[in-house]
């Protein structure tokens, strides 16, 4: 499941995000990556536990945590502090799977990785490629979207960042550990979860169909979920 996430920075957060990257201290974003997939990886990276990076993650991250459509889709327990990243032209990110368990940089917390997220920070006018295409069950789907919006998609996806052939793509990018681990169980009480939210604008409050329906998701839930 492929969840578009729209308007997760606002203008104002967003220019003051790209004003501070513009004078960013970047690295290789090979220094992060897998022994597979170093090879693949060709773009700039902030420096795992950077403070920019913490600063601006936090940023992120703090509006995430009011985003319901976020919420129902991922059920989130934890989260993996975002990363930074720069492709300029030539560079890209060849196809690869995100490891399945990743410490948080400067703890021992693991994270889980169900869930990958990417913040799209430039505005698509201003680059050409850098598409993100993740394998789904309907095949690829590229993935570029407004400056400030977000794609959310399962991290066990096969994807891919198509090469940069003008300008510069930056984006922030993260892993989610949800609540409930199963890929099915979770989209499942997401299509739940949206149709009650759909029919709470349709039918009255106390509906005893309303009712069952919000008392099905949290028994389901329930049974599901391991904090």
């Amino acid at each position: 499941m492929i969840v578009i996430l729209e308007g997760v920075l606002d203008s104002e957060t967003l220019g003051a995000v790209r004003k501070k990257l513009a004078d960013a201290d970047w690295e290789s974003g090979a220094n992060t990556a897998g022994a597979f997939a170093r090879g693949q990886k060709n773009n700039w990276q902030l420096p795992d536990g950077a403070p920019l990076a913490l600063e601006l993650g936090e940023r992120i991250v703090d509006r995430l945590w009011t985003d319901p459509l976020f919420i129902s889709a991922a059920l989130p327990r934890k989260l993996y502090p975002p990363r930074f990243n720069r492709y300029g032209v030539g560079q890209t990110y060849g196809a690869h799977v995100d490891a399945a368990l990743m410490r948080a940089p400067g703890s021992d917390r693991m994270v889980r990785t169900d869930l990958s997220i990417t913040v799209f920070l430039s505005d698509p006018e201003d680059y050409d490629g850098g598409e993100l295409e993740i394998e789904s069950s309907l095949g690829a789907q590229a993935v570029k979207l407004a400056a400030g919006d977000a794609v959310l998609y399962p991290a066990s996806t096969l994807h891919r960042v198509a090469p940069v052939t003008r300008g510069e793509r930056l984006a922030s990018f993260f892993w989610i550990e949800s609540l409930v681990a199963d890929v099915a169980e979770r989209e499942m009480l997401f299509d739940l979860d949206q149709t009650i939210q759909s029919l709470s604008g349709q039918l009255d409050a106390d509906s005893p169909e309303l009712a069952g329906l919000s008392g099905l998701y949290h028994n389901l839930l329930r049974r599901w979920a391991k904090t």
